[in-house]
């Protein structure tokens, strides 16, 4: 048996790999009365994967305007951005920074640290890395990115008013992410 070095880089050309909004999406599932689930997406995701020539350089940001919430219902969309659940004016955002990434293949681990409002959690990632291709129509490498995580609403205080207690404890989140690399990486 040979030992192996660990992966100190991403299979990414370094630089700054930016968001393909048309490519993405954040998908959320929580179980109402404990019978169906209700299903939504954010519609408004913003991300940046800055590579470095090293793992310790390499980093990821991400952001959620929670205001974009979107189940097919308004009614209830509305109330998911009211003060009983969600409540978009004090928490307008969700932020997610990376503090360390790991792995190799198409399995990695994105340590980081999740905000909602004001309140900021360690949060870890196991992603899956779909792969980079060249994107003809705009002649630059794309890549794709999924993972799925869950949430508890209590560790960030949300929606314990009236209806919050007929939600389930937490979020399950599917995210899917198509990035495009810098101009130089083609």
């Amino acid at each position: 048996m040979t030992d192996t070095a660990p992966t100190t880089t991403l299979p990414l050309a370094p630089g700054t790999w930016t968001l393909d909004a048309a490519h993405t999406s954040v998908g959320f599932t929580i179980k109402r009365l404990g019978l169906a689930k209700v299903r939504g997406m954010f519609t408004d995701v913003r991300a940046e994967l800055v590579v470095g020539d090293t793992l310790a350089a390499t980093s990821l940001t991400a952001t959620i305007d929670l205001a974009s919430v979107d189940t097919g219902n308004p009614d209830r969309d509305a109330h998911l951005r009211s003060p009983d659940l969600i409540d978009v004016a004090v928490r307008p955002t969700i932020a997610y920074r990376s503090t360390a990434i790991t792995g190799e293949g198409e399995d990695w681990t994105v340590e980081g640290e999740l905000t909602i409002g004001d309140v900021t959690r360690p949060h870890t990632l196991e992603v899956s890395f779909g792969g980079v291709a060249l994107f003809p129509p705009d002649g630059r490498l794309h890549a794709a990115f999924e993972t799925t995580t869950e949430v508890r609403r209590k560790d960030f205080g949300l929606g314990f008013g009236a209806m919050g207690a007929a939600l389930g404890a937490t979020v399950k989140v599917d995210i899917d992410i198509e990035l495009v690399g810098p101009e130089a990486a083609t």
